[in-house]
């Protein structure tokens, strides 16, 4: 049995979630307001990044909501004054749409980061910022599992401008002494995440499709491993982050340290549910450029360091997610 980690209350905390609107951003506002932050959302709302006010709609009351982008440097200014921690989960987070339209990329993972960051060492330079990356800065590994030493490779753009931001942050860090932490995340599933495109995490949209009695339609022969870490234990690991001092100037893996194929997650999904079918079929020539192979991650630093765990094994985690989009059909599909 592992030693329980605990979040500390948040009382008095002014917090700030950039990308409050999404799955990830949204489940911290939830978690915050329970330890009892002040919080504020700040989101552009952009629908194809995952923006869905249902997210909110059980503490609306409870937040405070700003519309702004983190392209636009008056916004964030605005934003950031005063606040204690940031966690930053704005991101154009598609792999495909960055091959297609770069500009937006960088625009949003790498000006918009640069924008905060500015914003908060010249106007705010004691406060937080927790960054949210991503384990497909990794790219196509040989050895597994993956640790914070394996070399990237990143193989699109959204990738590359991931890891450029996570360097941003590093460099502040360095040269100002801004307390910035990157946690690089894999597949995050679970509830209020988008369930209608496979771009932005699989297993929700796996879910999705056999909550609606559809065909799970995997590449062939399907055996590539994820790791899958469920939302709320994503959301504790980033905000165990934003509560440790030795967090800071360091980068993370929240991962689970095991492997499901996607053709076997499928499968328990659809037994899971009770719903839906299986279909493997051939890839398409884009998506093959941009596949990973196997992902396998080591968590330990963050265990050792921080105290975190994984602590919802894949089955529990599907099904919690099921059940939470049974009667909210409307609101995510």
């Amino acid at each position: 049995m592992e030693n329980q980690y605990q979040l500390q209350r948040m009382e008095n905390k002014k917090v700030l979630i950039i990308g409050g609107l999404g799955a990830i951003g949204s489940n911290i506002a939830h978690t915050t307001i329970s330890l009892g932050a002040e919080v504020t959302i700040f989101d552009n709302m952009m629908k194809s990044a995952g923006a869905n006010l249902a997210n909110i709609k059980e503490i609306k009351d409870k937040i405070k909501f700003i519309k702004g982008d983190l392209r636009n440097y008056k916004d964030v200014k605005t934003a950031i004054m005063g606040k204690d921690i940031i966690y930053n989960c704005a991101a154009q987070v598609s792999h495909t749409l960055s091959m297609q339209d770069p500009y937006l990329d960088i625009d949003i993972n790498c000006k918009g980061n640069i924008n905060l960051l500015e914003c908060c060492r010249k106007y705010n330079p004691s406060v937080k910022i927790i960054h949210t990356g991503s384990r497909s800065q990794f790219g196509k590994q040989k050895k597994l599992p993956i640790t914070e030493d394996s070399l990237d490779f990143p193989p699109d753009i959204f990738s590359a401008n991931k890891l450029a931001a996570e360097l941003y942050g590093e460099i502040y860090h360095k040269i100002y002494g801004l307390a910035t932490t990157t946690l690089r995340l894999t597949n995050i599933y679970g509830p209020r995440g988008q369930a209608n495109n496979p771009g932005y995490s699989i297993v929700n949209w796996f879910i999705g499709k056999a909550v609606l009695n559809e065909d799970l339609t995997v590449f062939e022969p399907g055996t590539q491993l994820r790791d899958l870490v469920y939302m709320q234990d994503a959301v504790d690991a980033i905000i165990l982050a934003s509560q440790n001092h030795k967090a800071e100037g360091k980068t993370f893996i929240v991962g689970s340290g095991l492997g499901i194929s996607l053709v076997e997650l499928s499968k328990m999904i659809v037994t899971i549910s009770n719903k839906g079918n299986v279909k493997l079929i051939p890839w398409s020539s884009q998506r093959k450029s941009i596949e990973p192979g196997d992902v396998i991650l080591d968590y330990s630093k963050i265990k050792n360091e921080l105290g975190w765990y994984p602590k919802t094994s894949i089955q529990e985690g599907i099904k919690k997610t099921i059940d939470f989009y049974k009667d909210k059909k409307e609101d995510y599909f």
